[in-house]
């Protein structure tokens, strides 16, 4: 298409301020972008995404450089039997009765333990006071770890989704993430030493446990894993948490729906990772000349794949700016598996491996949220903004509401 148009800078402040508006740009007129400064060409339609996801082609190759300075070797970079292992080893503790039995209580303890901690004073920032803070909680509870540590994780979990989102470059948010990798290495790779000898029922007694065909994992492979559970783990959630309540309140009428029914979460939750997704970007790396976009990606070349376009493209859903959990054109049925209408957990054989445990985990919180805050209402004075590239999400939400008798 001819346009007298430049590009939208995906690096620019003007694209941090709001995203949405260039996506449509992009999607209608751009829908590949050499970025020069990344290093990158760029995709933004719902049907190139999802094919980078999907064809072969498209590989983790960039992982290499992307992800293992921050977690080490982990499950994303593998491919071939090596990756259907690995997956196979791991994904067991994170779907049905595992999941049910042994993960769910401890998914409700932390929630009500965090609530408890505001429930009684009428008001709270729900970024601050529950989402950050809930899914790094229950992986810590997770894996059979010392609750005292919660602040320590925490803090690696900050640090890391800081080193994976640091497209500028910065050095000291650089220099932060490698620093917390020695750290959590230290850490954990005693920790996963002496549970070996000592199984019991938590996730890193399953994975220290885990074998098939007599392939198990290594130390190394463990503690990459736990790291990667970390942030991925916790940013899906995190985000998505703070972003199905402000959607809500934004919509009063859906709020009521979902009060009374909280069956409709999971439509809800499907919903917010199309129209507000925590991860607008992911990386692959093809490996061959590919055409793409209405143009040609080099062989080796990184491809950024935005999901936060894809999301709202008008070719795939109908009035894709309307939030609207009752939107016939996504499934909250399939939404958390590898046949998912959206794009927030990418596809194919790199689908994620712990959606389900994001899912559960925002049901429960969200459930125990609604029935601690029933007359729920956002601040006053107060706009939700939104900040971030690579993950995007509310800084802070604060609400109010009647305390707790």
């Amino acid at each position: 298409m001819t346009t007298n148009r430049h590009a939208p800078d995906i690096l620019s402040p003007e694209f941090a301020a709001d995203p949405y508006s260039a996506y449509r740009i992009m999607r209608d007129e751009f829908p590949l972008i050499r970025h020069e400064a990344m290093q990158s060409y760029i995709v933004s339609r719902y049907e190139d995404v999802a094919r980078a996801f999907k064809d072969p082609v498209f590989t983790t190759d960039n992982y290499d450089w992307q992800l293992e300075p921050a977690h080490g070797r982990t499950i994303l970079q593998m491919s071939g039997r090596e990756h259907a292992v690995r997956r196979a080893l791991v994904a067991p503790a994170f779907r049905g009765n595992a999941l049910q039995d042994h993960f769910m209580p401890v998914i409700e303890r932390n929630a009500r333990t965090l609530i408890d901690g505001f429930r009684h004073t009428g008001r709270a920032d729900l970024v601050a006071d529950f989402a950050t803070r809930f899914p790094v909680n229950v992986i810590v509870d997770m894996l059979g770890l010392d609750q005292g540590e919660y602040e320590r994780f925490h803090r690696w979990y900050t640090a890391i989704i800081g080193f994976l989102g640091n497209l500028s470059q910065d050095p000291e948010v650089h220099a932060a993430g490698v620093r917390t990798r020695e750290e959590f290495a230290a850490y954990m790779l005693p920790i996963i030493r002496e549970r070996r000898g000592s199984l019991g029922d938590d996730l890193l007694s399953t994975l220290c446990a885990a074998e098939i065909d007599g392939t198990s994992m290594s130390d190394e492979d463990i503690k990459s894993f736990c790291s990667l559970l970390l942030t991925a783990g916790g940013e899906t959630t995190d985000k998505a948490l703070a972003g199905i309540v402000r959607n809500l309140l934004d919509h009063p009428e859906q709020l009521a729906a979902v009060r009374a029914d909280r069956s409709l979460i999971p439509l809800a939750f499907a919903e917010t990772l199309r129209y507000t997704p925590p991860v607008h970007m992911i990386m692959r790396q093809v490996a061959e000349d590919v055409e793409i976009g209405g143009g040609t990606v080099p062989a080796g070349s990184t491809v950024t794949c935005l999901i936060g376009a894809a999301g709202r493209d008008e070719r795939r859903y109908a009035d894709p700016d309307v939030f609207d959990i009752f939107r016939t054109d996504l499934s909250a049925k399939n939404a958390f598996s590898a046949a998912a209408d959206h794009l927030a957990f990418a596809l194919g054989r790199h689908f994620c491996v712990g959606a389900l445990l994001a899912k559960a985990e925002v049901e429960t919180g969200i459930d125990q949220l609604l029935d601690a805050m029933p007359d729920l209402a956002l601040a006053e004075h107060f706009r939700p903004t939104e900040q971030g590239l690579f993950t995007r999400g509310l800084a802070a939400l604060p609400v109010t509401f009647t305390p707790a008798a």
